[in-house]
C-alpha cells in the first residue's frame, strides 16, 4: 500500500504528463502504457471502448495513439454500462486485432475474449486524499470498526487514505473486503463484497452516485453506509429501502411460480448475456413443463417487451439490477437469474438478496459458477 507522500508525488507526475497531452490532469488514461502495448503487439487496427462519461475524450486519445503508434484507431460508440459490456465481438467484426476498454476493471477475462490482444485501463481518478482523511477523522469515531469499499477509479486513493487513518486515527484494523474476481475493496452494481455485520460498525464507501453503494446495501440489509463523494467532498449517510424492494421482488417471483410460458432474454450488449446461465434456466424451466421462448436483445425496454404475446413471465440474463431497479415498469414479472431459480423451485428465497452476479463464489445463478443441474 503506497504512502500518502508517494501518492501525492505520483499524482503530480501524472498531472504534468496529462497536461502535456491536453487531457484532464486528474484522469489516468495510461497513454504511455497503451502506446507500449500496441507497439509490442504490432497491432494494425485498435478498437477503443469508453463509457459515456469518458466518450468526450475518445477522439483526442485516438489521435494521440494513432500519431504515436501508426496504428488505426476505431472508436466503439455503443453504450457501455460497465465491464460486462466489453465488446470484443464488434471489435473482431471490424477487423481489430487489439481492444482497449477504458473505465472499468477486468471483469471479463482477457483469455475469454475473441480479439487477439486486449487490455483494461481503469482510468483511476486522483482525488484530494488529505480531504478524505480529514473528513473521516472529523466525522467517524476512532473506536469504530470500519469496513471500506469503493469503485475501481478511487481504490488507490482510498487505500492511501486508509493507511494514514489506520496509523493516526482508527483503533481497530480497517477491513477492506474482496469478492473475486473484483479488486480488493471494489464494489459493482451487480456484485458486492461481503462483510460480517456483527464485526463492523461503519461502512465507508468512496465513490460518486448511488448505483454501486446500493449493491452493498442490498446485500447487507442490516447495515447503512457512509458515502464519501470525491467530487462533492461530502460525507453522507446512505440507506436503501430493502424491505420495499424485497416485497416487490417476492411478488414477482410468486407470480412467476404459476406462469406457464417464459420469454428468456439474453442480453447481447457486449458480454452482458451468458449462454451457460441461459442454458441452465431453459433446462430448469423445461424440466417443470414450462413453454420457453429465447430472445436476444442488446437493451431490454418495457415497451418492446410488451409487444410479446402468449408469454406469462420474462427472465432476463443481462443485469440483475434491471429487475431490481426497473422490474415494476414491465407489464409482466421480469426476473433475474436468481429469482428464476427461486420461482422454479431450485433455490430458496433467502434473508439476504445475493449480489454475487460476477462472484467466483456466487450461487448457481451467477456467471462463474457451475451451471450443471
Amino acid at each position: 500500500m503506497e504512502s500518502l507522500d508517494d501518492v501525492q508525488h505520483d499524482q503530480r507526475q501524472q498531472r504534468e504528463a496529462q497536461r502535456k497531452l491536453g487531457l484532464p490532469t486528474n484522469y489516468r488514461f495510461e497513454i504511455d502504457k497503451c502506446i507500449k502495448r500496441i507497439k509490442e503487439k504490432n497491432a494494425r487496427r485498435v478498437a477503443l471502448q469508453f463509457p459515456e462519461g469518458l466518450l468526450m475524450f475518445s477522439i483526442p486519445i485516438a489521435d494521440i495513439l494513432e500519431e504515436a503508434t501508426g496504428s488505426e484507431m476505431v472508436i466503439l460508440g455503443d453504450v457501455t454500462y460497465g465491464a460486462c459490456c466489453v465488446d470484443d465481438f464488434s471489435a473482431a467484426a471490424l477487423g481489430c486485432d487489439f481492444l482497449i476498454h477504458y473505465g472499468h476493471s477486468c471483469l471479463i477475462s482477457i483469455k475469454d475474449c475473441i480479439v487477439a490482444n486486449m487490455m483494461y485501463v481503469f482510468v483511476e481518478i486522483d482525488i484530494d486524499v488529505q480531504h478524505f482523511i480529514d473528513t473521516v477523522k472529523a466525522l467517524v469515531p476512532a473506536d469504530a470498526r470500519v469496513a471500506c469499499i469503493g469503485t475501481v477509479q478511487f481504490i488507490s486513493s482510498m487505500r492511501a487514505g486508509l493507511r494514514v487513518l489506520q496509523e493516526e486515527h482508527f483503533i481497530h484494523p480497517v477491513v477492506i473486503p474482496q469478492n473475486r474476481p473484483l479488486s480488493t475493496g471494489e464494489v459493482l452494481g451487480c456484485t458486492s463484497p461481503k462483510v460480517n455485520p456483527a464485526e463492523v460498525d461503519s461502512v465507508l464507501y468512496v465513490g460518486d452516485g448511488r448505483f454501486h453503494v446500493e449493491s452493498f446495501l442490498i446485500a447487507h440489509p442490516d447495515l447503512s453506509a457512509l458515502q464519501y463523494d470525491p467530487y462533492k467532498k461530502t460525507l453522507s449517510q446512505e440507506t436503501y429501502a430493502t424491505a420495499e424492494m424485497r416485497a416487490l421482488r417476492r411478488e414477482a417471483v410468486e407470480k412467476a411460480k404459476v406462469a406457464q410460458s417464459f420469454a428468456i432474454v439474453m442480453g447481447t450488449l457486449g458480454r452482458q448475456g451468458h449462454p451457460r446461465v441461459v442454458d441452465r434456466i431453459i433446462a430448469l424451466a423445461q424440466r417443470h413443463g414450462k413453454r420457453v421462448t429465447l430472445l436476444l436483445m442488446s437493451e431490454i425496454f418495457p415497451q418492446k417487451m410488451a409487444l410479446l404475446e402468449d408469454v406469462d413471465c420474462y427472465i432476463q440474463v443481462a443485469c440483475p439490477r434491471l429487475s431490481i431497479d426497473w422490474g415494476y415498469a414491465f407489464d409482466r414479472p421480469l426476473l433475474s437469474p436468481y429469482e428464476a431459480e427461486v420461482a422454479l423451485g431450485n433455490a430458496q428465497w433467502g434473508e439476504e438478496y445475493p449480489m454475487d452476479h460476477y462472484s467466483r463464489a456466487g450461487g448457481n445463478w451467477a456467471v462463474y459458477t457451475d451451471k450443471s443441474l
